[in-house]
């Protein structure tokens, strides 16, 4: 008799404040089918977590920063993302949530990870742009659909700077 194998769910967060329902989202859903859950995150572009459109997310402040940071600023990120993702996982009350940091472009270093770690599910979420933009800068969500086997479970989200 073959061994049931455990499914894996790889969630790929960011610090948009969006990321919270990313991960509530996945959560439930790897929770639904008993599989192991794996937050990820990806650092790219320094530049980003210095934005000042970013608030803390699930009680982790996401701004950092880059012009106080040590020559290394690769390493200060992953720390930093690594800190991002325990209080993810905090949040969600799990602590056999796995957490990994990746470097590189955001949809490819998502394709590699969900490879490596043979993931059975990949969730993520899509920020919510205007049609023009997506055809001409195209995004994460719609490049790892693009190049993935894995079935891909992408959770629509919006995020609104100013409230109505």
């Amino acid at each position: 008799m073959k061994p049931i194998k455990k499914k894996k769910v790889l969630i790929a967060l960011d610090y948009n404040p969006t990321a919270q329902k990313v991960a509530e989202v996945g959560f439930a859903m790897a929770r639904s089918m008993d599989a192991e859950v794996i937050l990820l995150h990806v650092v790219s572009d320094p530049v980003y977590y210095a934005s000042t459109d970013f608030s803390p997310i699930m009680g982790y402040v996401g701004n950092l920063d880059v012009s106080q940071m040590e020559p290394d600023i690769a390493v200060v990120l992953k720390k930093a993302s690594l800190e991002f993702l325990d209080k993810s996982r905090h949040h969600l009350g799990d602590d056999t949530i796995q957490t990994m940091v990746e470097e590189g472009d955001f949809a490819e270093a998502i394709l590699k990870s969900a490879k490596k770690m043979k993931a059975d599910i990949i969730v993520l979420g899509t920020h919510s742009r205007k049609w023009l933009e997506n055809i001409v800068m195209g995004s994460v969500a719609e490049k790892v659909l693009r190049h993935t086997t894995i079935p891909l479970f992408v959770v629509p989200t919006k995020y609104n700077n100013h409230p109505s």
